[in-house]
């Protein structure tokens, strides 16, 4: 039986730019899992799947290929998302650009 998430870690990470030390080191295994994950020879046991999501950026949805809910928030807008709610010095100007100013 191959699984399927590893095609999806090697994804994301070279999506990142990070090769499988790095990942291994981040994550705090050996490359050789990494590796054998990314061949689908076997997969990441539950209790890790935190830690590669963190690592890669990646939410467990994404990595695992599982849609919850059908309005779940892309890629672009939870990163757009995650700027507005570092920033908010900048809330009332996005608030005016985008309309949601509260009329007084």
């Amino acid at each position: 039986m191959k699984y399927e998430i590893g095609s999806r870690i090697r994804k994301y990470r070279e999506g990142r730019g990070i090769n499988q030390k790095q990942l291994a080191q981040m994550i705090g295994v050996s490359n050789s899992r990494i590796s054998n994950w990314e061949q689908g020879l076997n997969r990441p046991d539950a209790d890790i799947l935190a830690s590669i999501c963190r690592a890669l950026e990646v939410s467990p949805s994404q990595l695992l290929d599982v849609n919850l809910a059908p309005n779940e928030l892309s890629e672009q807008e939870q990163k757009v998302l995650q700027a507005y709610r570092d920033k908010p010095e900048l809330h009332s100007a996005i608030h005016i650009l985008l309309g949601l100013q509260s009329e007084n």
